[in-house]
């Protein structure tokens, strides 16, 4: 499904007009500059680049997806332009950018915009870094009065040459630029805030033209020559596999460039506006579209190759921009200052458009892009692409970007570290790091070898893939292990844990385990992974136990932290709670049961006996009694770390305070991962409602703006009261502390309401009542409620934080996560993980 514009009336088109027309003017005051100085860096004629920008606006405008973005001449295609115009000439490069756009317009027909993302953020990122690393390079030349060489080597080359030879006049108008171009969005003060409103860069070109024009210096000015004499392209000349070379890189950097940008600006959009003014979101495939059409148009028209521009994008949305109108007008603007203001244009100093370009090649290699690929260990798939572009060129540097990324999979999926130790009581201790394929195997027989025959041996694995050959490998070891008189513990990364006793077979098999895999089971998590030999020292090790095990009911691997309460649960609803014990009952659950025997009162009940409260504390340290036993000697470690270093959640979960809902068991969580705010209703007031409880903002706040958590995930869930209670609220009832605090509810419930908001749903069918149609529509709004939040709207703007809705099915046990839909913003689908994956 692709996104289509919802039919306006002509009211709303008038009323958007002025808006759209402010917008134009701020973008078309940012692109004139921009686009001269980048025709400039790449040797074309000047005229080139206002070609480009007019086109840009006007046929990008109109037919590409993105109503708010905004096309023109980039300083991402700088670089390979230059090289084209140096190898083959202007007109020919024209003739490459029509080819370009072709191409673009038949990967539109393929649908393949969406392909176009997998490619790693590193290489795209590292890509622009090197390209402005060139820029820069190239244009400090300019700045210090001389002239460019051919490739960024020869700049670096050529620098201590021209620094012996400096004009101080093109150095003096080029530092002049820079300065105002980096205090103009400083300026301080009311008059600062006045003339803000001007974009800094037009500030900057208009200073230094005054400047130089008013004291009369003498320096390269910009020369528009007559449109007469502008060049159109011709039948490109020159070596095939070169030409179709250079076609390729044109394609791919702009459409790369283009779709990103485009992505960008739909998050900038969701992060800025509400859901009653926002434009739909970006059509990919049309975009590819529309930039390919603007570079048939350019190119014929001689103009440089067009890709969507993230600087003039950001700033028609700051604007106020509501409609691709406001794109439009500004190449029209662009259009008309190229035959109107020449005289004005022929007045800016060389030196002036070289330092705006240069600082827009230092400003591409992003600190933020360069924590992100660290925080992801890809810095060396980062620093390889700029490095190969630099030296290279942008297609050279691309490809090596994708081998050295494909090569540090592969060595992320092959690289396995064995180790063992001996601890002080005699435990000889396996860790296996990373997966377990055939190439490990040697080294695993050899370590497990060195492993005494009658010692206990605790095999720890912690990785989500095992092969067969691995597999085999552990369970041939085990058994000759066991058949030597010793014992065995396999764990998994979660704590998942397995003892397995057993010289005696016979022993073995009383304890319920033919292997003697039963003997003592514990466990801590089993979030690991239990899918085919995906680390199966769970599935396959024990496969023999499990069968006999499955039919009691509570005894499932990956739910046994939680056996002694489902013991409890199956003994709830009876008159008699009698435990049951038989042979395949461990000790712990047994001792649980019992307590849920004492313990288990009836819980519709409202006489509470001081007796029944006795019994609760009981089970409360029962409880506690078990996870120091059972779960501590896991965790302990784990926890030791997280007190020395401190929290460092990635995530910020505010779900219902609803018992049924166990965070860690439906997230696979551990102690570290999940910063948790529950409250009735999973409710999240908007700033400034909370009157004398401010507690879920001060949590907000907390996590943004302290922890630096990466997402945050708002969860609901089926047959929630705090719901119930508000279909159901009638007015007039005097107001308690659960019905003021409901009041945070009721935006959900007028949403639902609504008529202008399409319907919350699970994937693939209905709601099935009010009650659900509220819990799912409750999701969606308090995700608007978070965006209200100043710290989570900040984060969101920067791009550094992800907001995520989830449901939870109890009586399915199935979650859900929330999509953003096909067509409109509000169009919320909740999927299935593995749909949503």
């Amino acid at each position: 499904m692709t996104a289509t514009s919802p039919t306006r009336a002509p009211e709303g088109v008038r009323k958007d007009f002025p808006a759209d027309l402010s917008a134009s003017i701020a973008v078309f005051l940012i692109a004139m500059p921009l686009s001269l100085g980048i025709a400039l860096a790449t040797g074309a004629p000047l005229q080139a680049g206002l070609v480009a920008a007019a086109v840009g606006g006007i046929v990008a405008g109109r037919l590409g997806g993105a109503p708010l973005q905004v096309s023109g001449p980039a300083a991402g295609l700088t670089v390979v332009t230059a090289e084209l115009i140096q190898r083959y000439g202007w007109r020919t490069t024209c003739a490459i950018t029509v080819l370009a756009g072709v191409c673009q317009l038949g990967l539109a027909a393929l649908r393949t915009a969406r392909s176009a993302l997998m490619v790693s953020p590193a290489i795209v990122h590292g890509m622009l870094a090197g390209i402005g690393v060139t820029i820069a390079l190239a244009q400090l030349h300019i700045v210090l009065g001389g002239t460019p060489q051919s490739s960024a080597v020869a700049n670096v080359l050529g620098l201590p040459a021209q620094l012996a030879d400096l004009h101080p006049v093109a150095l003096g108008v080029s530092a002049l630029t820079l300065a105002v171009l980096l205090g103009w969005p400083r300026l301080p003060g009311r008059a600062g805030r006045a003339l803000r409103k001007l974009p800094a860069p037009l500030a900057a070109v208009a200073a230094a033209t005054a400047f130089a024009a008013l004291a009369g210096l003498s320096l390269p000015r910009v020369d528009l020559p007559s449109w007469r004499s502008h060049a159109l392209p011709e039948m490109p000349e020159g070596p095939v596999l070169g030409l179709i070379a250079a076609v390729l890189t044109i394609t791919l950097v702009g459409s790369v460039e283009s779709l990103l940008s485009a992505v960008a600006t739909d998050k900038l959009i969701a992060s800025e506006r509400g859901t009653d003014n926002r434009p739909p979101r970006a059509d990919l495939d049309r975009e590819l579209r529309g930039q390919g059409a603007a570079n048939i148009v350019s190119g014929a028209l001689g103009g440089l190759p067009i890709t969507g521009v993230a600087v003039r994008s950001v700033a028609n949305v700051k604007s106020g921009a509501a409609s691709r109108k406001s794109s439009m007008m500004h190449g029209f603007w662009v259009l008309l200052a190229a035959f109107l203001l020449v005289p004005l244009l022929d007045l800016i100093p060389l030196a002036t458009l070289a330092a705006l370009v240069m600082a827009v090649g230092v400003q591409m290699v992003s600190i933020t892009h360069l924590r992100s690929v660290t925080r992801h260990r890809e810095a060396l798939v980062y620093g390889t692409t700029i490095v190969a572009v630099v030296l290279g060129g942008v297609l050279e540097g691309v490809a090596v970007g994708i081998a050295v990324a494909v090569a540090l999979a592969l060595h992320r999926l092959a690289r396995t570290r064995i180790t063992l130790e001996r601890t002080a009581d005699g435990v000889h201790r396996v860790r296996a790091r990373g997966q377990l394929t055939f190439l490990a195997v040697p080294r695993l027989s050899r370590v497990l070898n060195q492993i005494p025959h009658d010692a206990h041996a605790v095999v720890e694995l912690d990785g989500s893939f095992m092969d067969h050959a691995a597999y085999e490998t552990i369970q041939d070891w085990q058994q000759s292990h066991l058949a030597h008189g010793g014992t065995l513990e396999v764990t998994g990364r979660s704590g998942q844990a397995a003892r397995i006793n057993g010289a005696d077979p016979a022993a073995a098999d009383r304890t319920g385990s033919p292997d003697g895999a039963g003997g003592a089971e514990r466990a801590d998590g089993g979030h690991g992974a239990d899918r085919g030999h995906d680390t199966r020292h769970g599935e396959g090790v024990h496969q023999a136990d499990r069968s006999r095990r499955g039919q009691h009911r509570g005894t499932h691997q990956c739910c046994r932290p939680w056996t002694p309460w489902q013991n409890h649960c199956d003994h709830r609803a009876t008159s008699t709670r009698t435990a049951t014990s038989t042979a395949a009952t461990t000790a712990a659950a047994a001792a649980a049961a019992t307590d849920g025997e004492h313990g288990s009162g009836d819980s519709g009940s409202p006489d509470v006996s001081p007796a029944s409260r006795r019994r609760g504390a009981g089970q409360l340290a029962s409880g506690i009694s078990a996870f120091q036993r059972d779960t501590a000697p896991h965790v302990r470690d784990e926890l030791a770390r997280l007190a020395r270093e401190g929290q460092q959640p990635s995530q910020l979960f505010i779900t219902c305070a609803d018992s049924r809902l166990v965070t860690s068991m439906i997230t696979a969580s551990g102690p570290g991962d999940l910063f948790t705010v529950r409250n009735v209703g999973n409710l999240v007031p908007l700033p400034g409602a909370e009157s004398t409880d401010d507690s879920v903002a001060a949590a907000i706040e907390y996590a943004v703006d302290v922890l630096k958590v990466d997402s945050i995930t708002v969860c609901g869930h089926s047959g929630c009261g705090a719901m119930q209670a508000l279909l159901s609220s009638a007015p007039g009832v005097a107001m308690t502390p659960l019905r003021r605090w409901l009041r945070h509810g009721l935006p959900s419930l007028e949403r639902m309401a609504s008529r202008h908001h399409a319907w919350a749903r699970i994937s693939g069918r209905l709601p099935a009542d009010a009650v659900e149609q509220l819990c799912l529509t409750n999701v969606v709004q308090q995700l608007e409620h978070l965006r209200a939040h100043e710290s989570v709207a900040r984060r969101l703007a920067e791009g550094t934080l992800e907001l995520h809705g989830m449901y939870f099915h109890v009586g399915e046990a199935q979650a859900y996560l929330l999509s953003e839909g096909e067509d409109f913003f509000d169009c919320r689908v909740f999927d299935t993980v593995g749909q949503h994956a």
